[in-house]
């Protein structure tokens, strides 16, 4: 027998675009809606009974979450993320080892920051320290760590939310394996 009275949802889209469902693993399109509670005689909804707050539907897997979901970027952004990071570091250190460029490092410690500092909260820890890494082997291309590379690689560290011990235990990792 249906129910004659009740209270029922009604949402409503107020935006659209694209984001990485935890639902299905994927870049998506979503939805994103505004739930309000109602008052409902013979399943029509009639009296507003306050808000359901506000969600974001997968297009694909109809999942809802929290809006907070819009915050992690798409694997496409996240790609564009991580090679800019990894051009930006090994751009910084190359330009760290050449001699009399003491007027530039306040500079790409800020250009360090704006690139990584973004990417960092998503990255795992692994990713981190492969970013730190790859940045040391372009330091010891020409041989042991100059004052300002190694400055250079530090704030790396820093702006990828390492500690000071794990940088310096990954660059003295890097210094003793032959290239």
């Amino acid at each position: 027998m249906p129910h004659i009275w009740g209270v029922r949802t009604t949402w409503r889209t107020v935006g659209d675009g694209e984001f990485f469902c935890p639902g299905c693993g994927g870049d998506r399109s979503y939805l994103r809606r505004i739930g309000r509670h109602r008052f409902a005689l013979l399943g029509i909804p009639l009296l507003p009974r306050g808000t359901a707050g506000t969600v974001v539907e997968c297009a694909a897997c109809r999942t809802c979450f929290r809006t907070d979901v819009l915050g992690h970027p798409t694997t496409t952004h996240f790609s564009a993320m991580l090679r800019d990071a990894v051009h930006t570091v090994a751009l910084a250190v190359l330009a760290a080892g050449k001699e009399g460029i003491d007027g530039s490092g306040t500079a790409l410690t800020i250009e360090l920051h704006e690139v990584l500092d973004p990417l960092a909260p998503h990255l795992a820890p692994a990713g981190s320290e492969d970013i730190l890494l790859q940045g040391a082997r372009i330091a010891l291309a020409d041989g042991p760590y100059t004052p300002s590379e190694h400055q250079t690689l530090a704030a790396v560290g820093r702006a990828l939310l390492l500690s000071h011990e794990d940088t310096e235990r990954l660059l003295a990792i890097a210094a003793r394996t032959p290239s």
